[in-house]
């Protein structure tokens, strides 16, 4: 019995003869690459992010909604869970921009060669460890200076 995909590989030339095309290598003929690896991860923290603000939105919407809708949102974001919910939505923004930009220089012709992209990997990891930690220690300890101070009115009170 003969396999139905070859019709898939045939085509033909611009003079009109037929050849038979190359079929693509499956990706387990390619050693992964931390270009590959940042490459595909782009695309599923951008959906992370997509998500994350979907989330910010309805946070936005209890506030708009009134203080009771508020304070159980701030019960939620409070938990241990929805800071590690808000820290892995700040990581994948920051990880999805940093991609982007990426992305961006080589649409624009720069650094597109084999070894440059594998040199920019590592640098692309460090800039996104560096800003996302910032990022998510900053809003922890503002989290966390606010609460205190809630405590210290309430016991003034």
């Amino acid at each position: 019995m003969q396999d139905v995909r070859e019709a898939l590989y045939v085509g033909s030339r611009s003079d009109g003869t037929l050849i038979r095309r190359p079929m693509s290598p499956h990706l387990q003929v390619y050693k992964m690459r931390l270009s590959m690896f940042l490459s595909i991860s782009n695309r599923i923290t951008g959906v992370a992010a997509t998500a994350g603000s979907a989330l910010g939105v309805a946070w936005l919407a209890a506030l708009a909604k009134g203080p009771k809708s508020f304070a159980s949102a701030r019960r939620i974001t409070a938990h241990p869970l929805g800071q590690l919910i808000l820290a892995g939505w700040i990581f994948s923004l920051v990880w999805h921009t940093v991609g982007g930009l990426r992305h961006f220089i080589w649409d624009a012709g720069q650094r597109d060669d084999k070894k440059s992209v594998n040199e920019d990997g590592p640098v692309a990891v460090g800039v996104i460890a560096g800003v996302g930690v910032t990022l998510a220690v900053a809003l922890l300890g503002v989290s966390c200076c606010r609460a205190h101070g809630r405590a210290k009115l309430r016991k003034a009170s």
